[in-house]
């Protein structure tokens, strides 16, 4: 059995959720969150809608000691039986990360099919992975995540093999060979993105040698990054009030004030409790935010786990590398959907710090202030610089017009003398090519 145990699996997973099937969401509350009950089962009611799932029923069961065999009590086990048979679910999405045991007694207990929150993110990457590497990333981060699952989903896998094949070992039963063959392909699949890795190294060197700054988008999913990178380069990335409805990096150039250009990554979207294996099999994508000159992490101001958001993004910006003292502008966002009385507060909050931005990408107020301090932070190390030119050269007049910010020109006909912000890499490029 080849690669077919690489997306037998995932697709026997898939094709159980179809689109349209009615699901129940249920948040077992563990206790020791800050976050809002209602806004953490909406979230999880969002992430079920993006893949189509119809969310007909929402269940938060306080779990004051979890059980090995099905982490809620046996109880609750009845009374979620009794909801799901009330309302005709063939789908259980289970807000907490369960072991296979657990999925596999729960859905025996239910007669429904049970998903716990990594598979739940981890069926949404795979349906928005659009490049390549995005698909193998994805495809690592699945098996994954069903190497420890094979006894639930393939049990028809642990009849024995003979050892005179090829492959199976003396007494080999077939649920250990496909695990085996899942370690071989995953290693495939490193191999792939380490690949993709050295490539992307390659690319990020040359844009660094140019040098153009790269400014990382980065923030909660829904958060409105995507609306923010549309705005601010007229692309048409898609953004919609869905969760993750980007998941492969994008890369555009943008113009900023006393800069010739700079690029803009806008990035996947993080996730309270985000599977580790994303964040393994993400590393290369995520290495564009490591390499960036300037974090724009961009907030929803108006969820009310606003803040708790913020913290999860930290979370994983120190998992993949993100020193603290890298910087960053924080883009309060989505100003459209806060009210007024909340407006003022916000703003008060944001004056007393140097490092946030009020704004709202959808309407675009506050954005011309944040392209401004964020050119102001990129140009911070700019140093004032006396420039003579002939009045016939045209070329380096507007040279430095593209790649600095002219404060002043005199000429008396024959030379123009210009007063410049420059950064001193530019001046020394600007002094090599007068040479030239």
């Amino acid at each position: 059995m080849t690669d077919a145990v690489t997306s037998a699996g995932f697709d026997r997973d898939r094709d159980e959720f179809a689109r349209g099937a009615r699901a129940v969401v249920v948040l077992p509350d563990q206790g020791g969150s800050n976050r809002d009950v209602d806004a953490r089962l909406d979230e999880t009611a969002g992430l079920a809608a993006a893949i189509g799932v119809e969310v007909v029923a929402r269940v938060a069961l306080r779990v004051r000691a979890p059980k090995p065999a099905t982490l809620i009590g046996s109880g609750q086990v009845e009374q979620l039986a009794d909801t799901v048979r009330l309302e005709e679910a063939g789908l259980v999405v289970v807000d907490a990360a369960l072991t296979p045991v657990q999925q596999r007694n729960l859905e025996t207990a239910l007669a429904a099919k049970v998903i716990d929150r990594t598979g739940l993110i981890l069926e949404i990457f795979g349906e928005r992975a659009a490049t390549a590497e995005g698909r193998l990333q994805v495809e690592l981060a699945h098996l994954d995540y069903q190497a420890g699952r094979l006894v639930r989903s393939w049990t028809h896998l642990e009849r024995q093999r003979g050892g005179f094949g090829f492959l199976g070992g003396p007494g080999e039963t077939q649920i250990e060979a496909d695990r085996r063959l899942i370690r071989d392909r995953m290693a495939r699949l490193r191999r792939e993105l380490e690949q993709v890795r050295r490539t992307r190294g390659l690319h990020r060197d040359r844009r660094q040698r140019a040098p153009w700054p790269v400014i990382a988008l980065v923030g909660y999913t829904n958060a409105g990054k995507s609306t923010l990178f549309n705005r601010l380069t007229g692309a048409d990335v898609m953004a919609e009030d869905l969760l993750f409805a980007t998941l492969d990096p994008t890369l555009r150039q943008i113009a900023l004030p006393g800069l010739d250009k700079a690029i803009l990554s806008d990035t996947v979207g993080f996730v309270s409790e985000l599977p580790t294996q994303l964040v393994a099999a993400f590393q290369a994508t995520l290495e564009e935010v490591v390499a960036a000159d300037l974090l724009i992490h961009v907030r929803d101001i108006a969820h009310p786990d606003s803040e708790a958001q913020r913290a999860d993004v930290e979370t994983v910006l120190e998992e993949i590398g993100v020193v603290p003292e890298m910087p960053r502008i924080e883009a309060w966002n989505k100003l459209d959907l806060v009210d007024v009385e909340r407006r003022d507060e916000v703003f008060d909050e944001a004056a007393a710090r140097a490092d946030v931005m009020p704004i709202s990408a959808l309407d675009g107020e506050g954005v011309a202030a944040l392209i401004a301090t964020v050119a102001k932070r990129l140009t911070s190390g700019h140093r004032r610089y006396t420039i003579t030119l002939t009045a016939a050269d045209g070329a380096g007049a507007a040279w430095l017009h593209a790649h600095g910010e002219v404060l002043s020109q005199a000429s008396d006909g024959v030379e123009t003398v210009y007063e410049v912000r420059l950064a001193p890499m530019d001046h020394q490029r600007f002094g090599q090519r007068d040479q030239g």
